[in-house]
């Protein structure tokens, strides 16, 4: 009978305690005059900033402004969110993926691979060696259907996702997988790279992009001087400071702002084992400014000069790996086994080197983007662009201009002004930056 009478009272604790873990979404079009306002109240928990950002940028969305502020054993987070074109959100189904992704933000994401086999790379980066890692994995009858590739100070990590050419089956021989980690490790080894370079299998990926900064952050890829110094990364100013009232290390960001910027920085503190307790980020024509009161997870501020060298470095590494430099190339064309390395071996032939990709294949077809620079790593001259596509096919490679951040005049007017519509979001956002004002870690909330 007691047990009868105790299964209600359990029943109802469950329920509370799943409302108590489940984070509120809110997100409304009237409170800002030129973006969507995405509030989050949740509970407390490792990586929960990082996983709210991820869903966001992964919807291809730009987060404007920002405000984080944690509470005791909660959080709050502000975004002022806009599409590409710098525009409101108005699609119902990306604002009902938004709250529902949002509100299941504690389950753990993997990347589903179901159907594929990933293998990752990393190794010192050369002109032409995409095309001969992709000339080895056709010459193994390998399918690529999705990839990922990053060069930072000379070094290079990739994700691929294959298939059996054949079969269009993943590949689980392992026998075969070890022998396409041999060949590729070879090709990664070149002349001068035999113990850096490295292949792995993975079977499960929480997430690409976050996956491919692990993997260079590894490679240590932070210690390296950069091959090419370019002018945007003159731009890009990183500083640490102790607030010892407050017991916080405050970080400071400035650079010109991109797609995913927030979500790079964030990923790279999470992973180097830091704890976002408050933030405010601003994005405008003249670049991004974001500050960040951290502490390590064990709640102490960062103790050591040498220690705020390095989460400098870490932070420009992060920025500077998603910069785009070079000519962007788009690919949309009929997959067929071995196009890849048809590409790729064009691109070598002409001396181009791919600073960055993504590969993908949708319905048959494959779409792909390369950014690339000469083998110097300066801008590539328009003549031999026009020559490598005149070969590949000019109707399916494309040049096309860097995407921009699509800020408008009404930002600037926003900020002078501080109106904002929309009585419930106005409120939250101001408790938001109440807290941090309160904390002395702001100067106004007005």
């Amino acid at each position: 009978m007691m047990q009868m009478d105790r299964r209600p009272c359990l029943d109802e604790f469950e329920k509370l305690l799943v409302r108590m873990n489940t984070p509120r979404v809110m997100i409304d079009n009237a409170a800002c005059v030129n973006a969507t306002l995405v509030m989050i109240d949740s509970a407390r928990k490792d990586g929960i900033l990082l996983e709210a950002v991820q869903v966001l940028t992964d919807l291809n969305l730009l987060i404007k402004k920002g405000y984080v502020s944690s509470d005791g054993r909660w959080n709050m987070d502000v975004f002022h969110v806009t599409n590409l074109d710098g525009n409101k959100l108005t699609d119902d189904g990306i604002i009902n993926c938004i709250q529902h992704s949002l509100g299941t933000v504690h389950s753990t994401r993997f990347k589903s691979i179901d159907g594929m086999t990933a293998i990752e790379l990393t190794g010192t980066d050369r002109v032409g060696l995409l095309s001969e890692v992709f000339a080895v994995l056709s010459d193994l009858k390998c399918d690529v259907v999705e990839s990922k590739v990053w060069t930072h100070n000379g070094r290079i990590a990739s994700l691929i996702f294959l298939k059996d050419c054949e079969t269009g089956c993943p590949i689980g021989d392992s026998q075969r997988i070890e022998g396409i980690e041999a060949r590729l490790r070879n090709v990664l080894k070149g002349d001068n790279d035999i113990r850096s370079a490295k292949t792995s299998v993975s079977m499960a990926i929480t997430h690409t992009e976050r996956r491919l900064h692990q993997m260079m952050f590894a490679d240590r890829d932070y210690e390296r001087s950069p091959i090419v110094k370019t002018s945007g990364k003159d731009s890009l100013i990183v500083s640490v400071q102790n607030c010892l009232e407050k017991g916080y290390s405050v970080l400071n960001i400035q650079c010109n702002d991109r797609p995913k910027l927030l979500f790079d920085v964030v990923c790279t503190l999470t992973d180097m084992q830091y704890v976002v307790f408050h933030a405010t980020i601003n994005t405008t024509e003249d670049g991004a400014y974001l500050e960040f009161f951290i502490r390590h997870a064990d709640g102490s501020p960062i103790s050591s000069e040498a220690e705020k060298h390095r989460v400098t470095l870490c932070l420009r590494a992060a920025i500077e790996r998603r910069t785009s430099e070079g000519v962007r190339l788009e690919l949309c064309k009929a997959d067929k086994p071995g196009l890849l390395a048809e590409v790729t071996r064009t691109f070598r032939e002409n001396a181009l080197n791919v600073t960055r990709a993504e590969i993908s294949t949708t319905r048959g077809t494959a779409v792909n983007i390369f950014y690339v620079t000469d083998a110097l790593g300066f801008r590539v001259d328009s003549k031999i662009i026009e020559s490598v596509r005149e070969r590949i096919g000019l109707d399916y490679l494309q040049v096309k201009e860097l995407p921009s951040t699509n800020h408008q005049k009404g930002d600037k007017e926003e900020q002078q002004t501080g109106r904002i519509g929309g009585a419930v979001l106005l409120s939250l956002g101001s408790l938001v930056r109440r807290n941090l004002y309160n904390l002395g870690l702001i100067k106004s909330y007005s």
